[in-house]
């Protein structure tokens, strides 16, 4: 335990003095922002009472754009995009190690191969929580803004309906990193990981579940991919209807989302620490 804990520690200095680490994470931060609000807030003030170009009714839009609505608007971009960057993330963060030679210099001279391993999964986890909650917070301070500035409540969400944005958020880009460091794990390096992550988010899923609506025997599998859990997820926790957001879906019911978003943490964490632990180095 005292190895896995230093082992978390020391990623965690190695991440926060890379560079790459904070252009992902700020990058979220900014296409969260954008997207959850700029666009939307100029749509809202320059638009007329007609319907808005995300299939929204005007005053629909500024409800959005209030605190009580941040733990449903903050998680719609997760399932997709967001969880794209993370998986980004955790290829980087455990691919790199392989061009480096940094893992060979750890898994010779430092401690086992389990809590060194375990330690980058550890520190990819916090960094999950921390950005998850930075995210709810500056959020919640541009919803204050804006409803401060058109005259709406300042209410915030009831703390149960906190608690379900930060534990689906958490589940949502958790899953997506540790995929991303599975893969960086099973490329040796994260250029390809990344390539091979990205398309898998972007392309290989949506497409399946295209062919799921056409070839049946398949959509039982098309139910329970990553991105399929994920963005039903983030679709439980909605509240409107219309066009909404690339990758929000409402196949699986939230408890069944958050049962499969489990199962892959927990597969894709065991298999990048089984799969370090196991094979040769060089």
């Amino acid at each position: 335990m005292n190895d896995l804990i230093a082992s978390a520690r020391a990623e965690m200095l190695r991440l926060r003095k890379w560079p790459a680490f904070w252009i992902v994470l700020g990058t979220w931060i900014l296409l969260n922002l954008t997207f959850a609000y700029l666009f939307n807030y100029l749509a809202y003030t320059t638009g007329d009472s007609s319907r808005m170009s995300n299939g929204q009714p005007r005053e629909v839009l500024l409800q959005l754009m209030l605190p009580a609505a941040v733990p449903e608007v903050f998680t719609q971009g997760m399932a997709m995009f967001g969880g794209a960057l993370m998986l980004v993330l955790g290829a980087l963060a455990v691919g790199s190690g392989y061009g480096w030679g940094t893992w060979k210099t750890v898994l010779t001279q430092g401690p086992s191969r389990t809590a060194a391993v375990g330690g980058v999964v550890v520190s990819l986890a916090v960094t999950v929580v921390a950005l998850v909650l930075v995210a709810f917070v500056v959020d919640t301070g541009v919803a204050a803004l804006i409803a401060a500035t058109q005259d709406q409540s300042l209410a915030l969400p009831s703390a149960s309906r906190i608690l379900l944005g930060i534990v689906s958020g958490s589940a949502i880009l958790g899953m997506w990193t540790l995929a991303g460091a599975l893969i960086g794990a099973l490329a040796r390096g994260p250029a390809l990981a990344v390539g091979l992550g990205l398309v898998w988010v972007l392309v290989v899923e949506n497409l399946l579940r295209g062919v799921a609506g056409i070839f049946s025997p398949i959509k039982a599998l098309t139910d329970h991919l990553p991105g399929t859990a994920a963005g039903s997820l983030a679709g439980s926790l909605r509240t409107t209807t219309g066009s909404g957001t690339p990758g929000v879906l409402n196949i699986l019911g939230r408890g069944e989302s958050l049962l499969v978003l489990a199962a892959y943490v927990a597969v894709f964490a065991a298999g990048t620490i089984w799969l370090i632990r196991r094979r040769d180095m060089i």
